[in-house]
C-alpha cells in the first residue's frame, strides 16, 4: 500500500505550467505578459512595487554562468518580497551523486519556481520531468525565452510613429544561437519579418525553419535566411549576439574568420538599415567582434534598455507564473498558527 504524502505543499497543482519556449504561448499570452511587465515596470519606477511573490522562493540552477540572468532573477524576486537561491554544480549534486529527477522532485518541496540555466536540453527535460512548481528556461542551447521576453518589450518600449510589431522586420546578425532561433520563432508567431544574415555554414537548421514558416503561413510573417549583408536595408531593428559560446572555444578563430568583418554590426552597417532603425544586443558583448563600440553606445542602441528589462521581465515571469496557484492568508489564519506557535514556546 502506497503511504499518503504528509508534503505541506500541492503536488497536483492544477493550474501548472512551465515556460520553457515562447513557441508554447499564444500571441495573446505573450501580450499579457508584456502588459504585466508594463505595470510591474512603473511600479518599480514609483517604488512602489507590491510583494507579489512574498514568502516564496525561486530555486535557480546554473550550469553556465550569466551576468543579468542571475543577478536579474535574484533582484526580481527581492523586489516581490520573495527569495532567490543560487545553485551552481558544486552546490548541488544534478545528475551526479543524485538523479536530476529526484533534484527536480526535491527542489519542488522546497521553492516556488524552479530557473535553470543548463549547458544541454537533457537536463532541463529532466527537470520538467518531476517538477511540481513551475519551470522556467534560463537557457538551454535551444532556446532562451525570458531574453525574448525581453527583447519584444523593449521593440515596443522604442517603437515612435505607432506601428505594431507585426509591421516591423528584424535582422540577427551572426550564428544559429539559441536567441536566433528564439526569435525567429517568436517573430514568425507575431507576424514580423526575420532575417538571419550570416554565412551559409552557420545558417538556421532547416527543421526550425520549417517550423518558423508555418507560424507565418497563420501570422502573415516571413522568414529569410541569407548570406547577404545587403539586406539589413529592409530592417527596423537589428540583433547582435555573439559569433561564438564558452563550448565553441575551440572553433573561435575559424568562427571569427567566417564572420569579420562582413557581418559585424558596426556604425556603417547600422547606415545601410532603415532610417529609425534600433539596435539590440543580448549581452555580453565583445567589441569590436560582433559589434563595434560606437554602434553599441549609438543614439539608436537599446541594449542597455534592453538589459534592465531582463529584470522587468523576470519580475512578470514570477508573478505571472505562481499568481494562479497562490494563497493569501487571513488575518485570523495567521494569528491562528502564531498564536499556537506562541503557546507551545512559552512552555518550553
Amino acid at each position: 500500500m502506497k503511504l499518503p504524502s504528509s508534503s505541506a505543499t500541492d503536488l497536483h497543482k492544477a493550474n501548472l505550467e512551465h515556460m520553457v519556449s515562447m513557441k508554447d504561448f499564444s500571441v495573446r499570452e505573450m501580450d499579457n505578459m508584456m502588459e504585466l511587465m508594463s505595470y510591474l515596470k512603473q511600479a518599480r519606477k514609483d517604488n512602489a512595487i507590491p510583494q507579489l511573490f512574498k514568502g516564496k522562493s525561486v530555486g535557480m540552477i546554473f550550469e553556465a554562468g550569466s551576468t543579468r540572468t542571475r543577478v536579474s532573477f535574484e533582484v526580481a524576486a527581492t523586489l516581490l518580497g520573495g527569495h532567490a537561491l543560487f545553485l551552481s554544480p558544486k552546490d548541488i549534486h544534478l545528475g551526479g551523486k543524485e538523479s536530476i529527477d529526484d533534484t527536480s522532485r526535491v527542489l519542488s518541496r522546497m521553492c516556488d519556481v524552479i530557473m535553470a540555466r543548463t549547458n544541454s536540453p537533457e537536463t532541463l527535460d529532466g527537470l520538467l520531468n518531476m517538477s511540481t512548481v513551475p519551470v522556467i528556461n534560463g537557457l538551454d542551447t535551444r532556446f532562451h525565452p525570458t531574453q525574448m521576453l525581453a527583447d519584444l518589450f523593449t521593440i515596443r518600449e522604442h517603437i515612435t510613429d505607432g506601428r505594431q510589431l507585426n509591421e516591423l522586420t528584424l535582422a540577427f546578425m551572426g550564428d544559429a544561437t539559441d536567441v536566433c532561433r528564439s526569435l525567429m520563432l517568436t517573430c514568425a508567431k507575431y507576424g514580423m519579418g526575420f532575417k538571419q544574415i550570416g554565412p551559409v555554414k552557420y545558417h538556421m537548421e532547416p527543421e526550425w525553419v520549417e517550423l518558423a514558416q508555418s507560424y507565418c503561413a497563420e501570422s502573415g510573417g516571413h522568414i529569410e535566411i541569407t548570406d547577404d549583408v545587403e539586406r539589413i536595408s529592409e530592417c527596423d531593428v537589428v540583433y547582435g549576439d555573439s559569433f561564438y559560446w564558452v563550448t565553441q572555444m575551440d572553433e573561435k578563430a575559424e568562427r571569427l574568420a567566417a564572420f569579420m568583418p562582413d557581418y559585424v554590426i558596426s556604425e556603417e552597417l547600422m547606415a545601410k538599415a532603415k532610417p529609425g532603425a534600433m539596435l539590440l544586443h543580448c549581452l555580453p558583448a565583445n567589441d569590436k567582434e560582433e559589434v563595434t563600440r560606437g554602434a553599441l553606445e549609438s543614439e539608436y542602441s537599446v541594449a542597455f534598455d534592453e538589459a534592465e528589462n531582463r529584470l522587468t521581465a523576470q519580475m512578470a515571469i514570477l508573478v505571472y507564473f505562481t499568481h494562479k496557484d497562490a494563497v493569501t492568508p487571513s488575518e485570523d489564519t495567521i494569528r491562528r498558527h502564531e498564536d499556537k506557535i506562541q503557546t507551545f514556546l512559552s512552555t518550553l
